[in-house]
């Protein structure tokens, strides 16, 4: 698998090269030495890549994610746009020796094409992980009570605290607009980490800042387990996971782990249920509705956190009377343009609302990043949802 990926990576970032070297560089009226410098860029990626895939073992690729996602993110600067480039003008090719045309149109259009996809890189690298967006969402159902007409809910969703080193000006930021909602409930929908909770040293006390009249609440994500860090035992996993829940509590959050409370409002009460992550392999699945639900049969509004929306579809739908649950862990795969993203492929609810039936599912695109360290169109999110009662 390793392999295949490594001959796609290569062959993405070598034969652009090639083309582009062919059709046009060298018909440039310049140095052999200045044509040869144009190639420097790809050779410096291509020995990056070599290393990075025969050089680099497991645990250094987790330990120095930081870099290697910079790294990867700067592979995409460079080879995207002269894919892109490549693709497009090659139909250039039957035009000028076969119809003997001098006017290229395809060129024009591949440079236009590549400048938007450079365009769109360094904006996602340099500011669009930090571009806050606060989505403000009414949920109305005849399931919500009275009590709760105008119950202000925010939700938060894959932090990934890991990726934040070195950026907690911007995090505070986050926690700042979040307050600034003046929430009644704040909930966090899994994936605070990457997969150690030591990567909290340092922004539990910001973390901790976030407030609301009744509390923020948690659940667990498929990274907040550790699945994908090689540890020496597994006891030392399940530490890990302790270190999470106690750090977790020692910022004022309550985790809901296959558990439900429940919220007073104005002389009416929901039910505010949480399930740890679920999904199918390779995935952690350790959530169960059945348990978590078991003691809120008299209450008609019942409000879930479930990390993966899949759940929604297998399990919440048919085998519970669950009105709204909030998830998140699609990252709309950090790149959206408008409701479109290469993450529906993988997750038919990716990002926003969906309702089936009278019952709504709210997918949040993520406030963090994972490996890339970009984000556009799909920006980091803070949802803001209002209940309304019929």
């Amino acid at each position: 698998m390793m392999q295949k990926l490594f001959l796609c990576l290569s062959l993405a970032l070598i034969l652009p090269d090639i083309f582009i070297y062919r059709f046009y560089i060298s018909n440039l009226q310049i140095s052999a030495l200045a044509k040869y410098l144009y190639l420097l860029p790809s050779l410096l990626l291509l020995a990056g890549l070599i290393f990075l895939f025969y050089f680099t073992s497991h645990d250094e690729v987790i330990e120095k994610s930081r870099l290697i996602g910079w790294f990867v993110m700067t592979f995409f600067i460079f080879t995207l746009p002269k894919l892109t480039f490549t693709l497009i003008s090659i139909f250039d090719i039957p035009l000028r020796y076969i119809f003997k045309q001098s006017f290229t149109p395809f060129t024009y259009i591949g440079v236009i094409a590549a400048v938007i996809w450079v365009g769109i890189l360094l904006y996602g690298s340099l500011w669009g992980k930090t571009k806050f967006d606060v989505k403000q969402i009414t949920y109305q159902s005849p399931l919500v009570p009275k009590g709760f007409d105008g119950y202000k809910i925010v939700q938060l969703s894959d932090i990934h605290i890991g990726s934040w080193q070195g950026n907690g000006k911007a995090l505070l930021e986050a926690v700042e607009l979040v307050n600034a909602q003046q929430p009644d409930l704040i909930v966090f929908t899994g994936d605070l980490i990457n997969n150690k909770a030591n990567e909290l040293d340092g922004y539990e006390y910001t973390l901790s800042q976030l407030s609301a009249k009744d509390g923020v609440y948690s659940t667990l994500g498929n990274h907040d387990y550790g699945p994908y860090y090689k540890w020496k035992t597994p006891k030392d996993q399940a530490n890990n996971l302790v270190s999470l829940k106690q750090k977790e509590a020692a910022m004022g959050w309550i985790m809901l782990n296959n558990e439900h409370r429940i919220l007073h409002h104005e002389g009416d009460s929901i039910a505010l249920i949480g399930v740890e992550n679920w999904g199918a392999p390779p995935f952690t699945g350790n959530g169960d509705l059945k348990k978590a639900i078991n003691g809120t049969e008299e209450i008609p509004f019942k409000l879930l956190l479930s990390h993966n929306p899949t759940h929604w579809k297998k399990k919440v739908l048919p085998e519970s009377d669950v009105a709204l649950m909030l998830s998140g862990h699609t990252h709309g795969m950090q790149l959206a343009f408008g409701n479109h993203s290469l993450s529906s492929l993988v997750y038919p609810q990716w990002g926003g609302l969906y309702t089936q039936h009278g019952r709504s599912l709210y997918v949040n695109v993520g406030l963090g990043f994972l490996g890339l360290p970009f984000r556009f169109g799909a920006w980091p999110e803070i949802t803001v949802i209002t209940l309304r009662s019929k």
